[in-house]
Protein backbone atom coordinates (compact mmCIF):
# COMPACT_ATOMS: atom_id res chain seq x y z
CA UNK A 1 0.00 0.00 0.00
CA UNK A 2 1.55 3.14 -1.17
CA UNK A 3 1.42 6.42 1.17
CA UNK A 4 0.21 9.74 -0.70
CA UNK A 5 1.86 12.92 0.64
CA UNK A 6 -0.62 14.91 -1.09
CA UNK A 7 -2.86 15.41 -4.23
CA UNK A 8 -4.18 18.57 -5.68
CA UNK A 9 -7.46 18.62 -8.20
CA UNK A 10 -7.52 21.84 -9.97
CA UNK A 11 -10.92 23.78 -9.80
CA UNK A 12 -12.93 23.99 -13.07
CA UNK A 13 -14.18 27.59 -13.45
CA UNK A 14 -17.86 26.90 -11.79
CA UNK A 15 -16.13 24.93 -9.17
CA UNK A 16 -13.59 23.66 -6.74
CA UNK A 17 -12.16 20.68 -5.52
CA UNK A 18 -9.17 20.85 -3.08
CA UNK A 19 -7.51 17.18 -2.14
CA UNK A 20 -4.80 17.90 0.50
CA UNK A 21 -4.28 14.71 1.79
CA UNK A 22 -2.14 13.71 4.61
CA UNK A 23 1.16 14.45 3.82
CA UNK A 24 3.69 11.00 3.53
CA UNK A 25 6.34 11.89 5.67
CA UNK A 26 5.63 9.73 8.60
CA UNK A 27 7.72 7.13 9.06
CA UNK A 28 7.79 3.70 8.65
CA UNK A 29 7.13 1.25 11.56
CA UNK A 30 10.16 0.67 13.65
CA UNK A 31 9.06 -3.18 14.25
CA UNK A 32 8.89 -3.71 10.79
CA UNK A 33 11.74 -5.39 8.16
CA UNK A 34 12.72 -2.90 5.59
CA UNK A 35 11.71 -5.16 2.92
CA UNK A 36 7.93 -5.69 4.67
CA UNK A 37 7.66 -0.99 4.86
CA UNK A 38 5.11 0.23 2.36
CA UNK A 39 6.90 2.24 -0.36
CA UNK A 40 6.25 5.99 0.45
CA UNK A 41 4.98 7.95 -3.12
CA UNK A 42 5.60 11.33 -3.22
CA UNK A 43 3.72 13.76 -5.98
CA UNK A 44 5.11 16.32 -7.83
CA UNK A 45 4.97 19.43 -8.22
CA UNK A 46 1.37 20.17 -10.94
CA UNK A 47 2.03 18.67 -14.48
CA UNK A 48 5.38 16.26 -12.80
CA UNK A 49 5.27 12.50 -12.04
CA UNK A 50 5.67 11.36 -8.47
CA UNK A 51 8.70 9.71 -7.32
CA UNK A 52 9.30 6.97 -4.40
CA UNK A 53 11.26 7.36 -1.81
CA UNK A 54 13.39 5.08 -0.15
CA UNK A 55 12.97 3.80 3.37
CA UNK A 56 16.48 5.11 3.49
CA UNK A 57 16.14 7.98 2.63
CA UNK A 58 13.03 8.90 4.85
CA UNK A 59 13.83 7.13 8.37
CA UNK A 60 17.88 7.97 7.99
CA UNK A 61 19.14 11.89 8.51
CA UNK A 62 22.36 11.99 7.18
CA UNK A 63 24.12 14.27 9.70
CA UNK A 64 23.38 16.94 12.07
CA UNK A 65 21.03 19.40 10.74
CA UNK A 66 21.79 22.65 10.07
CA UNK A 67 20.79 25.30 12.12
CA UNK A 68 18.60 26.67 9.89
CA UNK A 69 16.98 24.00 9.01
CA UNK A 70 15.78 23.36 12.62
CA UNK A 71 14.73 27.17 12.76
CA UNK A 72 12.81 26.58 10.22
CA UNK A 73 10.80 23.61 11.08
CA UNK A 74 10.45 25.40 14.59
CA UNK A 75 8.99 28.62 12.64
CA UNK A 76 6.67 26.31 10.31
CA UNK A 77 5.29 24.75 12.96
CA UNK A 78 4.05 28.11 14.65
CA UNK A 79 3.09 29.33 11.31
CA UNK A 80 1.09 26.23 10.58
CA UNK A 81 -0.64 26.94 13.74
CA UNK A 82 -1.85 29.94 13.14
CA UNK A 83 -3.15 28.64 9.87
CA UNK A 84 -5.30 25.95 11.90
CA UNK A 85 -6.40 28.58 14.21
CA UNK A 86 -8.11 30.48 10.88
CA UNK A 87 -9.72 27.56 9.67
CA UNK A 88 -11.41 26.79 13.53
CA UNK A 89 -12.98 30.50 13.15
CA UNK A 90 -13.79 29.91 9.62
CA UNK A 91 -15.84 27.07 10.50
CA UNK A 92 -18.28 29.32 12.81
CA UNK A 93 -17.75 32.29 11.30
CA UNK A 94 -17.72 31.84 7.21
CA UNK A 95 -20.60 31.71 4.78
CA UNK A 96 -19.07 29.93 1.89
CA UNK A 97 -19.44 26.15 1.90
CA UNK A 98 -17.04 25.90 -0.74
CA UNK A 99 -14.76 28.05 0.97
CA UNK A 100 -15.37 25.86 4.87
CA UNK A 101 -14.31 22.82 2.26
CA UNK A 102 -11.19 24.48 1.46
CA UNK A 103 -10.60 25.06 4.14
CA UNK A 104 -11.04 22.25 5.98
CA UNK A 105 -8.79 20.40 3.84
CA UNK A 106 -5.76 23.11 4.58
CA UNK A 107 -6.36 22.16 8.66
CA UNK A 108 -6.01 18.61 7.66
CA UNK A 109 -2.96 19.08 5.88
CA UNK A 110 -1.09 21.18 8.02
CA UNK A 111 -2.01 19.31 11.26
CA UNK A 112 -0.46 16.46 10.05
CA UNK A 113 2.35 18.35 8.92
CA UNK A 114 2.73 19.85 12.45
CA UNK A 115 2.87 16.22 13.69
CA UNK A 116 5.61 15.26 10.56
CA UNK A 117 7.85 18.26 11.51
CA UNK A 118 7.52 17.19 15.32
CA UNK A 119 8.75 14.19 14.62
CA UNK A 120 11.71 15.35 12.23
CA UNK A 121 12.86 17.40 15.37
CA UNK A 122 12.35 15.11 17.58
CA UNK A 123 14.39 12.28 15.76
CA UNK A 124 17.84 14.77 15.28
CA UNK A 125 17.41 15.43 19.07
CA UNK A 126 16.24 18.94 18.38
CA UNK A 127 13.13 20.85 20.59
CA UNK A 128 10.24 21.03 19.07
CA UNK A 129 9.42 24.64 19.49
CA UNK A 130 11.42 28.13 19.47
CA UNK A 131 12.95 29.31 22.67
CA UNK A 132 10.98 30.38 25.45
CA UNK A 133 7.40 29.06 23.89
CA UNK A 134 5.31 25.60 24.29
CA UNK A 135 3.19 23.44 22.49
CA UNK A 136 -0.07 22.86 24.12
CA UNK A 137 -1.51 20.22 21.61
CA UNK A 138 -0.41 18.60 18.31
CA UNK A 139 -2.45 20.81 15.89
CA UNK A 140 -1.59 24.53 17.52
CA UNK A 141 -0.64 26.40 20.33
CA UNK A 142 -2.88 28.73 22.74
CA UNK A 143 -3.24 32.35 22.28
CA UNK A 144 -0.70 32.76 25.11
CA UNK A 145 2.03 30.59 23.50
CA UNK A 146 0.97 32.34 20.13
CA UNK A 147 1.22 36.01 21.35
CA UNK A 148 4.43 35.10 22.95
CA UNK A 149 6.21 34.32 19.96
CA UNK A 150 7.85 36.15 17.09
CA UNK A 151 5.65 36.51 14.09
CA UNK A 152 7.05 34.57 11.13
CA UNK A 153 6.85 35.55 7.82
CA UNK A 154 3.07 36.77 6.37
CA UNK A 155 1.49 35.70 10.18
CA UNK A 156 -1.52 37.79 11.00
CA UNK A 157 -0.77 40.32 13.78
CA UNK A 158 -2.91 40.09 16.76
CA UNK A 159 -5.49 43.07 15.31
CA UNK A 160 -5.83 41.20 11.57
CA UNK A 161 -6.52 38.16 14.43
CA UNK A 162 -9.15 40.35 16.19
CA UNK A 163 -10.66 41.71 13.25
CA UNK A 164 -10.92 38.06 11.84
CA UNK A 165 -12.51 36.71 14.89
CA UNK A 166 -15.31 39.91 15.27
CA UNK A 167 -16.19 39.18 11.30
CA UNK A 168 -19.13 36.88 10.45
CA UNK A 169 -20.81 36.17 6.98
CA UNK A 170 -19.56 37.63 3.61
CA UNK A 171 -17.56 40.17 5.37
CA UNK A 172 -15.74 36.96 7.37
CA UNK A 173 -14.61 34.95 4.13
CA UNK A 174 -13.06 37.96 2.65
CA UNK A 175 -10.97 38.29 5.25
CA UNK A 176 -9.92 35.04 5.78
CA UNK A 177 -8.98 34.85 2.00
CA UNK A 178 -7.09 37.43 2.22
CA UNK A 179 -5.28 36.68 5.29
CA UNK A 180 -4.50 32.81 3.98
CA UNK A 181 -2.97 34.65 1.11
CA UNK A 182 -0.91 36.61 3.01
CA UNK A 183 0.08 33.72 5.25
CA UNK A 184 0.66 31.41 2.62
CA UNK A 185 2.57 34.02 1.20
CA UNK A 186 4.89 34.24 3.82
CA UNK A 187 5.34 30.43 4.11
CA UNK A 188 6.94 30.66 0.45
CA UNK A 189 9.03 33.29 1.30
CA UNK A 190 10.35 31.09 4.84
CA UNK A 191 11.27 28.28 1.96
CA UNK A 192 13.41 30.47 0.02
CA UNK A 193 14.59 31.81 3.24
CA UNK A 194 15.98 28.36 3.99
CA UNK A 195 17.07 27.19 0.34
CA UNK A 196 18.94 30.71 0.11
CA UNK A 197 20.81 30.38 3.31
CA UNK A 198 24.29 28.48 2.92
CA UNK A 199 24.72 24.64 4.18
CA UNK A 200 20.59 24.92 4.94
CA UNK A 201 17.84 22.61 3.19
CA UNK A 202 20.59 19.61 2.52
CA UNK A 203 18.44 16.95 4.50
CA UNK A 204 16.75 14.85 1.86
CA UNK A 205 13.80 15.01 4.02
CA UNK A 206 13.52 18.46 4.75
CA UNK A 207 14.46 19.10 1.44
CA UNK A 208 11.20 17.69 -0.44
CA UNK A 209 8.96 18.67 2.31
CA UNK A 210 9.77 22.14 1.82
CA UNK A 211 9.79 21.63 -1.81
CA UNK A 212 6.15 20.45 -1.32
CA UNK A 213 4.83 23.46 0.88
CA UNK A 214 5.89 25.46 -1.81
CA UNK A 215 4.60 23.81 -4.56
CA UNK A 216 1.38 23.62 -2.47
CA UNK A 217 0.43 27.10 -1.22
CA UNK A 218 1.52 28.33 -4.33
CA UNK A 219 -1.31 26.27 -6.31
CA UNK A 220 -3.58 26.94 -2.74
CA UNK A 221 -3.02 30.70 -3.62
CA UNK A 222 -3.87 31.00 -7.40
CA UNK A 223 -7.16 29.10 -6.07
CA UNK A 224 -7.37 31.54 -3.08
CA UNK A 225 -7.12 34.64 -5.58
CA UNK A 226 -10.01 33.09 -7.80
CA UNK A 227 -12.57 32.50 -5.42
CA UNK A 228 -11.40 36.06 -4.22
CA UNK A 229 -12.14 37.31 -7.10
CA UNK A 230 -15.89 35.91 -7.12
CA UNK A 231 -16.63 37.96 -4.20
CA UNK A 232 -18.75 41.08 -4.46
Amino acid sequence: MAICVRSILWASPRSLTVAALLPAFALSQQTKPAAARAPIVQPGAPGQKSKTLSPATVRTPSRTPAEADVSFMQGMIHHHAQAVEMVDLLRTRGESRELQAFGERIAISQTDEIKFMKQWLEERGKPVTMAHSHMDHAAGMDHAAMAAMPLMPGMLTKEQMDALAKAKGPEFDRLFLTGMIQHHTGALVMVQDLFDTPGAGQDAVLYDFATDIDNTQRAEIDIMRGMLKEKP
